[in-house]
């Protein structure tokens, strides 16, 4: 079965036509069109309500799109001080870079970024913490990360590829495919 239709099937969505206009999307974003409805519609997280469906190449479209990429920085960052101080306690600068594949001095201009927007705390060479509302983002963060890499297991692909696959596909999930995702996995488990 095709896999849009699939996904379709556990989430109840229906497939819909959309104007001629709209399905010549370009073929950059191909790689994100909905099959279920023709190629030309599209269910991206982020701005807007929440797993609509927006035509591909719209102005809304592209600004769900650009909304999913701001939200990816504090998403990760969130999520690896959580998963750091789960692991060893703390979260230090050093370990953070590592963890993400940056340098010291990004992850000291993010996390001042990120303080500033009140995700994270910090003091000068001490360690990082979550705040109330990071720990609240960093769980949401790791749910979808570990529905996607368990969706992506069912499908049968291999773990090192589920998990890199996965830090790209969790950031532009809506809340109504994520549920289409949950209930696919539960289904096979």
């Amino acid at each position: 079965m095709d896999f849009w239709r699939e996904i379709g099937r556990y989430s109840g969505c229906m497939a819909r036509k959309a104007p001629a206009r709209v399905a010549k999307a370009s073929a950059s974003v191909a790689s994100t069109r909905d099959d279920r409805a023709g190629g030309a519609v599209a269910a991206v997280n982020g701005a807007g309500r929440a797993g609509s469906a927006v035509p591909i190449g719209s102005a809304a479209w592209h600004r769900r799109v650009r909304s999913a990429h701001a939200s990816e920085i504090a998403e990760d960052y969130t999520e690896a001080v959580a998963d750091l101080i789960a692991s060893h306690g703390e979260a230090r600068v050093v370990d953070v870079a590592r963890a993400l594949g940056v340098t010291h001095v990004t992850v000291t201009r993010t996390v001042a970024r990120l303080q500033r927007d009140g995700w994270l705390t910090a003091e000068r060479y001490r360690s990082i913490f979550l705040t109330p509302r990071g720990a609240t983002l960093a769980a949401k963060a790791k749910r979808r990360h570990d529905a996607v890499v368990r969706f992506l297991l069912a499908l049968g692909v291999d773990r090192a590829t589920a998990h890199a696959d996965a830090e790209g596909i969790e950031h532009h999930v809506s809340p109504k495919t994520l549920r289409a995702i949950e209930r696919f996995v539960a289904g096979r488990e």
